[in-house]
């Protein structure tokens, strides 16, 4: 039998991330495609997969202040801004932020974006110049550090494909030495994608012990966990097979939870709930997205109760969650690993 979760939080340091973490659970997220447009073209984008960008953009920020405001009004607390690149809509963000204050965009890291926008950015990193280059059409990571160096909203994020493993010990050297902080996210094919970035077999193996090798090289600048990487990294169960999930797109719930809450809205402010996900187009059996894990994993926890080592794993995962997420705070030291 195992520990009862009252006997797990009388251990004083689980307790006390048990209530860092707990403040967070007002968060209520939904996602926003803010263009149509980008100004790269990446090999396995999920954006252009579907049919979510056949849409004609909405660019009046009125609409969308009244978008905002409504979804406020519906009680989201965080929002999520991508799409193909929301870099080269400042104006919208602006007007997101205005509204909502907790947020994140995801962007590629090639235009700057205003400083007053206070969101968490999170900066796409595919490999090292020449991969760039090949996969991207350009070499990106000294623009991206040029715009985003020294600025306290940025997270690097490290996607791990079937070329690129080894290159991670250049490229986030090149973040660190640089005062960045670098998460990972392990690539996850969009629907009908078997190009050669796909990760399989013995490659989840050799891109786990990568994400381990840089946490301990990079304590400071890495924001991961163990668990993170166990979970990310599964070879035979993506996130899921291993999990469910509790997004729209997979979950018919609409009473609780992100069934009930979760919305994706394209750029012509309109949204699909059989579409809704926080990677649209992504195949699922294939499914190992650092975002997805953010819900996912998170929403787990009754999962991870039966023994201190499995809550202090979950714990960890947690912290890194927010961490990567949410402009301000903290990641604190792993309790496991």
């Amino acid at each position: 039998m195992g520990a009862t979760f009252r006997e797990i939080l009388s251990n004083p340091e689980i307790s006390e991330r048990w209530q860092k973490v707990k403040a967070f659970f007002f968060l209520r997220e939904s996602t926003y495609d803010m263009t149509s447009r980008c100004n790269l073209e990446c090999e396995g984008c999920y954006y252009y997969k579907g049919d979510k960008h056949h849409v004609k953009d909405e660019r009046n920020p009125d609409k969308w202040r009244a978008l905002i405001e409504a979804e406020k009004e519906r009680g989201i607390t965080f929002v999520v801004l991508a799409g193909a690149e929301p870099g080269l809509v400042p104006d919208l963000c602006r007007t997101c932020f205005e509204i909502i204050p907790r947020g994140c965009i995801a962007s590629n890291g090639m235009r700057p974006i205003p400083e007053e926008i206070g969101y968490r950015i999170h900066i796409s990193v595919w490999g090292d110049d020449d991969e760039s280059r090949l996969f991207r059409g350009r070499p990106c990571l000294d623009q991206q550090l040029e715009f985003f160096k020294g600025d306290p909203r940025a997270v690097f994020v490290y996607t791990f494909t079937k070329r690129n493993i080894d290159q991670v010990d250049t490229e986030v050297k090149r973040i660190a030495d640089a005062g960045g902080k670098v998460t990972f996210n392990t690539f996850s094919p969009p629907v009908g994608y078997w190009g050669e970035l796909t990760l399989t077999g013995e490659a989840f193996h050799r891109v786990r012990d990568k994400m381990l090798g840089m946490l301990d090289r990079y304590p400071e600048a890495v924001l991961y966990s163990a668990y993170s990487a166990e979970v990310h990294t599964d070879p035979e169960r993506s996130l899921y097979q291993r999990f469910g999930c509790p997004y729209p797109r997979r979950n018919p719930d609409t009473r609780y939870g992100l069934g009930r809450t979760f919305r994706q809205y394209r750029s012509d402010l309109t949204w699909d709930r059989a579409a809704s996900c926080c990677v649209p187009d992504t195949d699922c059996d294939g499914c190992r997205h650092y975002a997805a894990g953010s819900a996912i994993v998170t929403a787990r926890m009754t999962r991870h109760v039966d023994s201190e080592l499995s809550f202090k794993k979950w714990l960890d995962y947690v912290d890194v969650y927010l961490a990567v997420w949410v402009q301000g705070y903290e990641k604190s030291k792993n309790l496991y690993g």
